[in-house]
């Protein structure tokens, strides 16, 4: 009988994380299952289980640094085809607002978590010439200069949530992501980066469930699957024309390139 490649999937008790647990079960993948809420984990994995999977469940919370630890070192066991980093916390404030005690949790959790487990994977990943690393990330990261947003199938501006800290851990995990993918060409490991819009969850108090123009959780992690099979490195769930990447790209590149100069830009040289 042929083995079944071993999908870790963090934050899987519920949203994305369950959908793509049982999303990845169906495509053949055996599961280990991370989160905090060991009941919804358990009920997940018995749903991923009907559905042919073999699953592990590992309860931890990789806001903490002895959560995460105990992560990358289940993670670092060898048998880790393909790494999901889906686990998150919107942390929805101005950055003036947000406890002082929380802000060390929320980057570890958005930012920090993805890189380290990946560290922990990717030895054996390497090794095996095989498998993948994704990151969930978020349409937000590339938001950094936005106060609103009309969208293509909404008649009426979305207001941006205050998300300082939020959309920086996520343009980090993009960054990573997309960088990491180039380290990776020729190795057989992908690394893929999945930036979902608004998507239909419990997600920051469930504010987008009953919202127009939201994504469901399903058509992500069905979106996730396809993009991991293709070698795709940025995944945007609800982007019509991708050609928009390769202008991100473009852009990006003029950019490095025009600003590495040795002479001071003339606006510079002037007080306003």
């Amino acid at each position: 009988m042929a083995t079944r490649p071993l999908a870790l999937i963090t934050g899987a008790s519920s949203g994305i994380g369950a959908e793509l647990a049982l999303t990845f079960a169906d495509r053949g993948y055996d599961l280990l299952l991370l989160a905090r809420n060991r009941d919804r984990l358990e009920r997940v994995a018995a749903e991923a289980e009907k559905r042919g999977a073999a699953v592990e469940t590992f309860i931890a919370d990789l806001a903490t640094p002895q959560g995460l630890a105990s992560a990358a070192e289940r993670a670092a066991n060898g048998d880790v085809d393909l790494l999901v980093s889906n686990a998150g916390n919107a942390g929805y404030a101005p950055l003036k607002d947000v406890p002082a005690t929380d802000v060390d949790g929320l980057w570890r959790l958005n930012a920090t978590a993805p890189v380290t487990l990946a560290h922990a994977v990717l030895p054996s990943l390497l090794a095996k010439g095989e498998g993948g690393i994704v990151t969930v990330a978020s349409l937000l990261a590339f938001s950094a200069g936005m106060r609103s947003l009309t969208s293509a199938n909404a008649t009426a501006p979305l207001t941006m949530p205050p998300r300082t800290l939020y959309a920086a851990a996520k343009s980090a995990t993009v960054a990573f992501t997309r960088t990491l993918a180039g380290e990776l060409a020729g190795t057989g490991v992908s690394a893929t980066v999945v930036c979902p819009g608004r998507v239909a969850t419990e997600w920051s108090a469930g504010r987008n469930q009953n919202g127009a123009d939201v994504m469901s959780a399903q058509d992500v992690a069905t979106a996730t699957a396809v993009a991991v099979e293709r070698g795709d490195t940025v995944c945007v769930p609800g982007l019509a024309h991708p050609e928009l990447l390769e202008q991100l790209l473009e852009v990006e590149s003029a950019l490095v390139r025009d600003g590495n100069r040795a002479v001071l830009a003339d606006r510079y040289q002037t007080r306003p």
